[in-house]
């Protein structure tokens, strides 16, 4: 191309130009992924989203009586490594999983598996030798909090005003679910403590997660994920593998733990949140609560006191509010 300066006028070479004649040029590669927790359906939810929240919560809500029944033959250890391990095979077999992660988004999948699988899957099995599987599945509706309040942080965006009233009517919901194990000296106060860190972990891999689902599907995220778990458990499980008792019930529940509860579980709530974004999709964690009850009292005996029941509602309200379209 020719370019006038002046009185001259100046061959300019065009990269996309050879010898006079037109090439294209090679495409640039895709940006790294930021973190951002925008998902691609931002309007209201419709009855495909609420069908698949409920699934979702269906789902995880069972998994703490599937971790409680599993630690009756397995050291906690070796149930985190089990679930992850198992969720990444049954992931393994399907052949969206083949799906190739670019190099430079590496870093981000290893830390989702460090702190939305790995880490969580520890923290939990720990939890629920000093709490009850109710208890922790209640905790888990503190979710929603950690999850915006991680979404402000990497987005450096302030909620909005009606996610800031959902947030604190979620955390005096939290509060309530949590006062009667931190007065109750055979519900140890360090349970509780480990579930939250589980819960901020997975404020954190939600957030993560939206982006890379919406560049590569659920499925290849979850199954790389739960294999950098299953790598980074082992050595921590090994020293435990003496200590396993084979009972039937152990391992039945171990293993509808691992496929259903961690491997398809997990590929279904990183699509929901991959379609309506971090903060509401993490409401799926105040409708676990409810099924983490029935179940716990149904089918374990556990009790549950009249201000936790309180609590799921007043948890439920604040996470209605965090999950209206702005």
């Amino acid at each position: 191309m020719s370019v006038r300066v002046g009185d001259k006028v100046i061959e300019v070479l065009d990269p996309a130009c050879r010898n006079g004649q037109h090439v294209s040029m090679p495409p640039r590669p895709p940006p790294r992924i930021l973190p951002t927790g925008a998902g691609s359906d931002t309007g209201e939810f419709t009855t495909r989203h609420w069908a698949w929240l409920l699934a979702n919560a269906t789902i995880f809500g069972s998994a703490f009586l599937w971790i409680s029944m599993s630690l009756r033959g397995f050291p906690a250890p070796v149930v985190a490594v089990g679930r992850v391990a198992l969720g990444c095979g049954v992931l393994a077999v399907l052949p969206a999983s083949r799906r190739r992660i670019a190099r430079a988004d590496w870093p981000l999948l290893v830390l989702v598996g460090i702190v939305g699988q790995g880490g969580p899957a520890l923290l939990f099995a720990m939890a629920e030798q000093r709490i009850s599987s109710a208890l922790t599945g209640m905790l888990v509706s503190a979710s929603p909090i950690a999850t915006v309040v991680i979404a402000a942080i990497l987005t450096r965006t302030a909620p909005t005003t009606r996610r800031i009233i959902g947030l604190a009517v979620g955390s005096i919901g939290v509060l309530l679910l949590v006062s009667p194990a931190l007065g109750n000296s055979s519900a140890r106060p360090g349970g509780v403590l480990l579930v939250l860190l589980a819960v901020t972990g997975y404020g954190l891999a939600g957030n993560l997660y939206v982006p890379l689902q919406q560049r590569y599907g659920a499925i290849p995220v979850a199954m790389w994920a739960l294999a950098v778990a299953t790598v980074l458990l082992i050595p921590v499980a090994a020293p435990s593998f003496g200590d396993i008792e084979w009972r039937v019930d152990s391992v039945v529940a171990l293993v509808i733990l691992g496929v259903l509860g961690t491997g398809l579980g997990r590929a279904m709530i990183i699509t929901l949140f991959g379609r309506v974004g971090a903060a509401r999709g993490s409401i799926v964690a105040y409708i676990v609560p409810i099924m983490a009850l029935v179940l716990g009292v149904v089918a374990l005996g556990e009790s549950v006191e009249v201000i936790q029941v309180a609590g799921v509602g007043v948890a439920l309200l604040g996470g209605w509010l965090v999950s209206r379209q702005e």
